[in-house]
């Protein structure tokens, strides 16, 4: 909590105080005389709450950032038929919220990844695909095309080195900070709208496996082109409890990806 410091005059009277213009809130009685080397220390209002991560980012879209965010809005609120009046990631992050709120988690992924498909032109991916077999030149190419062309969905990322098959190879996309994570604060969008359909997307489309590992902590993230991704029983990503102030936490408890099960099994 931070403090005030004033250095009264001799003659320290509530009418000096109120012309020193102190923005806070404060108690005090009328002082007629303090000692000249005197301190008066006023708490000042606590800061509001911040998010559970500090050093929030702020992004500078570009006009392809704000055409590639615009138009992956479009295809899932079309995916959906469910209709948003915002514009740029925050409509983008509003048709992903109320893909996560009307459907469980099964047809959330499914949704996802139908939009995904729509929003890129089939020719081109089949053509990607057949000119993309598996080999270290694909993963690469997959990894550094990542980095270059979806920074505006994911924030800023950098190509890593890993060892593939006792060899080193740079199929690994670090995201330093997620964006998507970072806006929805939520464990649950991030495994159910994010993880989930792009591993399935980029499988299927492309025939490369990839396997994405969220750090909930520092809320980076790696894609790592090439391996299969854990069964999600197994995946530690969906033993995760959700952040504190999750910002959809008045939908489910503190384990957004246990609730989504439970969700699950109500509406089957």
């Amino acid at each position: 909590m931070e403090t005030n410091l004033v250095v009264p005059y001799q003659s320290f009277s509530t009418v000096s105080m109120r012309n020193r213009k102190i923005n806070t809130y404060y108690k005090y009685k009328k002082i007629s005389y303090l000692p000249s080397w005197s301190i008066c220390c006023v708490l000042a209002k606590p800061p509001a709450s911040n998010q559970s991560h500090s050093n929030y980012n702020v992004y500078k879209d570009n006009w392809f950032d704000h055409l590639a965010i615009n138009h992956l809005s479009q295809s899932i609120q079309a995916t959906t038929g469910l209709r948003n009046n915002k514009s740029g990631y925050e409509g983008l992050v509003e048709a992903a919220r109320v893909v996560y709120v009307k459907f469980n988690s099964k047809h959330q992924v499914n949704l996802v990844a139908e939009a995904l498909q729509r929003a890129f032109p089939k020719p081109i991916l089949s053509l990607l695909k057949m000119l993309l077999p598996q080999s270290k030149w694909a993963r690469e190419y997959c990894a550094a095309f990542t980095r270059v062309f979806f920074a505006w969905l994911v924030g800023p990322c950098e190509v890593k080195e890993s060892e593939f098959n006792g060899r080193m190879e740079n199929n690994v996309v670090h995201i330093k900070k997620c964006r998507f994570l970072e806006e929805t604060n939520c464990v649950g969008m991030c495994t159910n709208l994010c993880k989930m359909p792009s591993q399935l997307f980029i499988k299927d489309t492309l025939g490369m496996p990839v396997n994405m590992v969220p750090n909930f902590d520092d809320m980076s993230c790696e894609m790592i082109f090439g391996e299969d991704p854990p069964p999600p029983d197994t995946d530690p990503a969906f033993m995760q409890p959700c952040f504190k102030l999750c910002k959809l936490n008045n939908k489910h408890q503190t384990d957004c990806n246990s609730q989504m099960k439970k969700k699950d099994v109500e509406i089957s």
